[in-house]
């Protein structure tokens, strides 16, 4: 009987930000709000990308609406004219381009405490969220209405003279921002792809032309490619996203994220890969599962071995491709949905009297 241990050692590496980021910054003097997409199996993970975001592409530092925020030293402020402050309610605060975060691929993720997730959501400042499912088209009618209100509720500057909207579409790799456009022209316009997709980062390379997604109101998408934060301090959290797909398996190693999705599996008590590979029992032992899976899925390679007597060729079971195919049945929702930030939603344990 397996038992539970800790996730795997692995240290995040420094991730560079893509060549497109200087592109997206000059380009917010055109958007009228910005559309954040993350994965929704780590909801909370992204509060902290919204935090450097909000640093390093609109030039901001971090802070709720209840406090000033004062403009970093970047060569261009997202609003013609500089830094716009307006009094409310006795309270100052800068004017920020309206912010719409959606969680995507929401039927992988285990949504059971939804309304929990929400509120938690809001604590970090982040009141306006959509959870999305791009593949069927969920919640995506949601969009157009929501980003019309949020514009039209805030100040447009050198924009309020424009008809059309302009939105960027921004987050990490491999989210769904691009099949989040090609969604909403299906809904509103009919008309198939305008954007690549793929199941892997780095589809989107550069900060493309203005997308039209919608006829009335008139709307225009910016898609652009995935930013990353170039450190991640949570190893963790490095491995969560990283299990998601937001960078290349081989940076983490096949076998590193099986062995995290095996932990993360068997913590939560969602054993629904034992059925799949007909196991028989849950394991907490990474290789053996994978050589199981590999003999059930006949992935085997020969290799040669050198003996006394010669060469021998030797059938050992290929890990690698047990690995792939186990990160491929979670990621496309095999064995089950999961929320991967559940702990962050149970909070830190009360402490003792």
């Amino acid at each position: 009987m397996w038992q539970a241990r800790g996730p795997p050692a692995w240290r995040p590496p420094a991730w560079h930000l893509p060549r497109g980021l200087k592109k997206m910054q000059s380009s917010l003097k055109l958007v009228d709000c910005i559309i954040e997409v993350h994965d929704a199996r780590i909801s909370f993970g992204a509060c902290d990308i919204v935090t450097y975001n909000k640093q390093h592409i609109f030039g901001l530092c971090p802070g709720s609406g209840t406090e000033l925020l004062k403009v970093l030293e970047f060569p261009k402020f997202p609003f013609e004219g500089g830094p716009v402050c307006v009094t409310r309610r006795g309270k100052e605060t800068l004017g920020l381009k309206p912010h719409l975060l959606v969680l995507n691929k929401m039927d992988l993720a285990d949504l059971k405490e939804q309304q929990k997730i929400i509120q938690h959501l809001e604590g970090e400042g982040l009141k306006n969220v959509i959870f999305t499912n791009c593949v069927k088209d969920e919640n995506i009618k949601q969009i157009i209405p929501k980003v019309t209100e949020l514009v039209g509720s805030s100040y447009r500057y050198h924009r309020g003279e424009n008809l059309e909207y302009c939105i960027m579409v921004i987050g990490v790799p491999n989210v769904g921002k691009s099949s989040l456009i090609n969604s909403l022209r299906r809904q509103h316009l009919r008309k198939g792809k305008a954007t690549r997709v793929g199941g892997e980062p780095g589809i989107t390379r550069a900060v493309m032309s203005r997308i039209q997604v919608c006829e009335r109101p008139l709307m225009f998408l910016l898609d652009t490619p995935g930013v990353l934060a170039p450190r991640i301090q949570s190893v963790e959290t490095g491995l969560k996203l990283a299990l998601c797909g937001t960078v290349l398996d081989h940076l983490v190693g096949e076998e590193t994220l099986a062995d995290y999705l095996l932990y993360t599996l068997n913590r939560r008590q969602l054993l629904g890969y034992v059925q799949h590979y007909g196991l028989g029992e849950a394991c907490d032992d990474i290789a053996s599962v994978l050589k199981r899976v590999a003999v059930k899925l006949r992935k085997t390679q020969k290799v040669k071995v050198l003996t006394g007597t010669g060469d021998v060729n030797v059938v050992q079971p290929n890990y690698p491709a047990a690995a792939r195919d186990f990160l491929r049945a979670f990621r496309s929702g095999v064995l089950g949905p999961v929320m991967l930030d559940r702990d962050l939603l149970q909070g830190p344990p009360a402490a003792e009297p």
